[in-house]
């Protein structure tokens, strides 16, 4: 879609479709039931895609195949998550035309790579998903994937057409790269939308977008600005992005000033993070806030330092995840026009056209619950829309549901609250079923915090 910052613009690409065959691990297509017209299947605007017919399409079924990556998925779920297996259907895999090349998946070294996976027992609903963070097209498999397709929706999810922590260096504007990830999301949206009915005969009656973090960002963005594309969608705790703040552009610099002894425990708990959550602050600091602020900042505003991280974030996890010391002085309400203008071009407005519901955990350490979803929330009460939006904070909950192997006795994992958001959000869109009022959800009464979540169990005074 555009050249690499630096990077001359690379030669064009293939514009035809290429339909490659099933590998060895692929099951035998069937003629009326079994990946029935499989053959038929063209993603539109697709340089290249390829066909599979699987026997499984979880990660139960795809571990050790090229149609997942199980090392894109790490530490996003809990090691005990209860997961489905046994759907079988058509996978899809291909990229749209782009002139990055990130994304070294299957071999292809190249962006806007997309999987699409087609049930053979489809309940008449597309579930569209972007990749958290800067990780790919796989990497909310677990997650997502297997369950919505164990309940028989078709599933599609886009690596954002940037990927990896120089994802910044794509785009020639700053912001081009995140703008980027919308069009994207969008793009395979409607393409998914036509595979569908390519393979069952009709059009999804019912699209739903949803995401995690960045993932979750895109599900906000898409039901402000392609309402006419989606039903609904859950965010699970979006990234937030306002041209005038708050942002992690405005609370990381004061968590990469820590790393340097310039800033105190009580000024971290001023820009938004949680009393409570200190225990989890010495991993964030080592694998999350450097590395964070330093790709973000150079994405929106590359000339505050030039030097770090320049054209890459480092190429071991040693420098990958070291703060640049600048990021400790970054003041954003103090940088030019045009960096608050480059962060406008994404932001968000709180103007969803369609329900919504969110999840936030009140132990999130890179995302600060009350720099980030509790902002959002008011800002779909002031454009009016909170009729059409339900928000719930997930006691215990962090960012990444792994960090719960860890601190079983402090943390929860977020998963099962998503699950039952997810079967919130339908029954109110198709059944007209309002889900329970905002509020704070407390430890299941089995103490299943691994594998239950109940949006009633109201977290309660003594809980």
């Amino acid at each position: 879609m555009r050249p690499i910052r630096g990077v001359p613009l690379v030669a064009a690409l293939l514009s035809a479709a290429v339909v490659g065959g099933p590998t060895p691990a692929a099951a035998g297509a069937g003629a009326d039931g079994h990946c029935a017209r499989q053959g038929h299947v063209r993603v539109p605007g697709a340089a290249l895609q390829q066909s599979a017919c699987l026997a499984d399409l979880t990660t139960t079924g795809l571990a050790g195949t090229p149609y997942t990556d199980a090392a894109d998925q790490a530490g996003l779920t809990a090691r005990d998550t209860p997961v489905p297996s046994g759907v079988p259907g058509v996978q899809v895999d291909g990229y749209f035309p782009d002139s990055s090349h990130f994304n070294t998946t299957h071999g292809w070294a190249h962006d806007a790579q997309f999987v699409i996976r087609l049930p053979d027992r489809w309940n008449g609903g597309l579930v569209v998903t972007g990749a958290p963070g800067t990780r790919k097209q796989y990497a909310t498999d677990k997650a997502i994937s297997d369950r919505v397709l164990a309940q028989g929706y078709a599933y599609a999810a886009t690596d954002k057409g940037n990927n990896g922590v120089d994802f910044y260096r794509d785009g020639v504007r700053p912001g081009d790269a995140v703008a980027e990830w919308n069009t994207r999301t969008t793009q395979l949206t409607r393409a998914a939308r036509r595979v569908v009915a390519q393979r069952y005969g009709h059009a999804p009656r019912r699209t739903y977008v949803t995401g995690i973090s960045n993932g979750g960002y895109l599900t906000r963005w898409q039901l402000e600005n392609h309402p006419e594309l989606y039903d609904g969608g859950v965010d699970w705790e979006g990234a937030l992005w306002t041209a005038d703040g708050p942002s992690l552009l405005t609370s990381l610099p004061t968590a990469v000033a820590r790393t340097y002894g310039t800033a105190r425990d009580e000024d971290l708990y001023a820009v938004g993070f949680a009393r409570g959550s200190e225990f989890l602050w010495p991993y964030h600091e080592k694998a999350y806030w450097g590395v964070t602020q330093k790709i973000y900042r150079a994405e929106f505003d590359p000339g505050y330092d030039p030097a770090c991280p320049g054209p890459s974030a480092g190429t071991t996890a040693e420098q990958i995840l070291a703060p640049c010391p600048s990021d400790a002085h970054y003041d954003y309400a103090s940088r030019p026009a045009a960096v608050h203008r480059a962060v406008a071009r994404v932001a968000l407005t709180g103007r969803i056209g369609r329900p919504l519901i969110t999840l936030h955990g009140d132990l999130d350490t890179l995302l600060p619950q009350s720099a980030d979803s509790d902002v959002w929330a008011r800002m779909v009460d002031a454009r009016g829309r909170g009729t059409l939006h339900r928000y719930y904070t997930v006691a215990g909950g962090t960012h990444v549901d792994g960090l719960y192997d860890t601190y079983p006795d402090r943390l929860r994992p977020i998963l099962p609250c998503y699950r039952s958001a997810f079967d919130a959000l339908v029954a109110w869109v198709e059944h007209g079923t309002p889900p329970p009022a905002d509020r704070t959800l407390g430890r299941p009464a089995d103490g299943d915090v691994a594998g239950s979540c109940t949006l009633d169990d109201e977290l309660r005074s003594g809980s």
